[in-house]
């Protein structure tokens, strides 16, 4: 009996922790900011923790039932939680607080588990042996937990799924509770009956998971959605009106096939259309090849690298002939090389040179996008440019977010590059920026591939004239250590997009 309670502890540590990073990931999907929601969430579920083992101490008697009991509840409230919150969060104006008493419910069952085990072992254990093994056992389920869920949890199930399948498992550690502790257990059948009631119900919504997952992005945007994938790095969905089919990355608006061309004709050409051979361009981020397409539109480029982190991202822009239609095929060229990494990274291991890069990154929303906006990473990317080399960094929208334009200005500056800022109208997002840091004189360029359907000679000077209402403002420069981009990020859009 005692091997089979070792292994509820680190079965009971495993679900524990995944039900603490599908309500970190869900609220990150939602909400944005990844850092604010992790550290929120943990929080409130290590005081909830806390309370729940504070509360234990009141359980005087039958304390296998009990223990048997807060699997079975735990099991259904902890793999309900994702659906739950899920579907509540386009209907509920208080999502954040209904958030936090979901984390506070979970987290205090899950602080009565361990006393209450301790509690059934201790007449077989010394006490010295009895909190070393069990905490011993309890941290190496978290580990357990924590290398599963980005590794293999959310790629190959998904965020709903996950919770049910947990459920299932603390469901099942009440009801082997049920047959180890027979003999201490007169309302045993009631017990049982308890358990396969909590199992029957997370069997059948890990059997709807994905009507369920339909259901609640259905509530989320306003139209189709004709795909939705999960990766270990973000939520993908497409959605369709008509003909106009959208990309949300984590619920937040990627492009819009509509007016897409608009955005990405104004990133690549004015930078590169103004370089005399640009043989090898380099792409970072841009995972749905657009910039790509752009680029082959240049017959004098020969070969392009994408640098794109999430490997799902470039496989369905890739391979899905619906997606890879909007990109005109460019993952399929045979000059594109993709390569799945983390651009800081690969960008400090490989030299180079390139004549053009493009850093198609998504809004410097939290720090791990952030140091992609940094002075260090544009110093990297300066030094692994040719002579007479530039790069061209999307920039956020100068008239809603015009402080964080001008900070990524600043800092491309502070890292060397003689830096030309502009901008482009796009229906779907407003008035967008970017920053050219060039490493020469610069000229617009005045002429244009065949084929563009909002760039010309005439047009492309305009974009580099700003009205009063998206001049320069001031702002310190963004660094590794400070992040001050995304304090400006956060803090602007909030006001356009309160929580």
């Amino acid at each position: 009996m005692t091997l089979a309670l070792y292994a509820s502890i680190v079965v009971i540590a495993v679900c524990g922790l995944v039900y603490e990073l599908v309500a970190g990931a869900l609220a990150s999907y939602l909400l944005g900011d990844s850092v604010l929601q992790f550290s929120t969430v943990i929080g409130t579920y290590l005081c909830a923790m806390g309370v729940g083992s504070w509360l234990s101490r009141f359980i005087g008697r039958g304390l296998a039932a009990r223990f048997i009991q807060i699997e079975a509840l735990l099991g259904v409230t902890g793999g309900f939680s994702a659906a739950l919150l899920f579907a509540a969060f386009p209907h509920v104006a208080g999502f954040r607080i209904l958030l936090y008493l979901v984390v506070a419910a979970i987290g205090a069952l899950v602080g009565m588990e361990i006393p209450l085990l301790m509690r059934l072992l201790k007449e077989r254990l010394q006490f010295k042996d009895l909190v070393g093994q069990v905490l011993a056992l309890d941290y190496a389920g978290a580990l357990v937990a924590s290398v599963l869920f980005p590794l293999v949890l959310i790629p190959k199930l998904g965020l709903l799924a996950t919770s049910f399948v947990f459920g299932i498992a603390n469901a099942a550690v009440g009801l082997w509770g049920v047959h180890v502790f027979r003999e201490q257990l007169p309302g045993r059948d009631s017990l049982r009956g308890q358990c396969l009631a909590a199992l029957a119900a997370l069997v059948a919504g890990l059997v709807f998971s994905g009507e369920i997952t339909s259901f609640a992005e259905a509530g989320l945007y306003s139209d189709e959605v004709v795909l939705a994938r999960s990766s270990g790095y973000q939520r993908i969905v497409l959605t369709r009106w008509k003909d106009d089919m959208r990309l949300f990355l984590n619920g937040h608006l990627q492009f819009a096939s509509r007016d897409e061309y608009r955005y990405h004709e104004a990133l690549v050409h004015p930078g590169l259309g103004a370089l005399r051979a640009p043989e090898r361009v380099l792409v970072m981020g841009g995972g749905d090849g657009m910039a790509v397409r752009e680029i082959l539109k240049d017959p004098r480029v020969g070969s392009v690298t994408l640098v794109d982190l999430d490997p799902e991202m470039t496989r369905l822009f890739r391979d899905n002939d619906a997606l890879a239609s909007l990109n005109a095929g460019a993952l399929r060229s045979p000059k594109v090389t993709i390569v799945n990494a983390d651009a800081f990274q690969w960008l400090e291991d490989n030299e180079g040179p390139f004549d053009f890069m493009v850093a198609d990154f998504p809004d410097p929303s939290n720090y791990s996008i952030g140091k992609l906006y940094s002075e260090t990473f544009f110093t990297m990317a300066r030094r692994r440019l040719a002579p007479g080399g530039s790069l061209v960094v999307q920039a956020t929208s100068p008239l809603f977010a015009r402080r964080s334009f001008w900070c990524v200005e600043r800092t491309m500056r502070e890292a060397g590059f003689d830096t030309h800022p502009y901008h482009a109208y796009v229906p779907s997002f407003g008035e967008w920026g970017y920053v050219l840091g060039a490493t020469s004189p610069y000229r617009v360029p005045r002429v244009f591939p065949p084929g563009l359907k909002f760039l010309d000679a005439a047009t492309a000077p305009s974009l580099f004239k700003f009205p009063a209402d998206m001049a320069r403002l001031d702002a310190e420069p963004n660094r590794l250590g400070t992040q001050s981009l995304v304090r400006y990020y956060e803090s602007e859009w909030r006001k356009i997009a309160p929580d």
